[in-house]
């Protein structure tokens, strides 16, 4: 027959606060450790994927984790996914260029030689 285990303490409702996990110690005896409660990923802001490499900490923790823990090296690194950052990259880069060929559309066509050889040729 296996070894019967006894809670300590008083508090002995089955909820998420009050797991606990039969553990053998080096000992050989059998005890009873609590475990923590499995907190939600945190999430992109943008695609709401959850973000790899981030640790799923409470607050009381979160607050004392270091930050190789709480980010990742990448610029918005612990916020936004790797595609959704690419996405934000790609979009600036297409809007800029939007506006500059909208400038050249829009540009004056009578000017096309600003400073070139027909102003040297006059002066001499």
């Amino acid at each position: 027959m296996a070894p019967r285990l006894v809670v300590r303490g008083k508090y002995n409702y089955h909820t998420p606060s009050n797991i606990l996990k039969k553990v053998r110690t080096p000992g050989g005896r059998l005890t009873f450790h609590k475990t923590r409660k499995v907190r939600n990923p945190i999430v992109c802001g943008d695609t709401g994927a959850q973000l790899n490499g981030i640790k799923r900490l409470d607050k009381s923790l979160w607050r004392n984790a270091p930050k190789r823990v709480r980010t990742v090296s990448r610029p918005y690194g612990g916020v936004l996914c790797a595609g959704a950052v690419r996405h934000r990259i790609l979009r600036a880069f297409l809007n800029e260029e939007l506006k500059c060929i909208k400038r050249a559309r829009y540009a004056p066509k009578g000017k096309k030689n600003k400073g070139g050889q027909n102003q040297k040729a006059k002066k001499k």
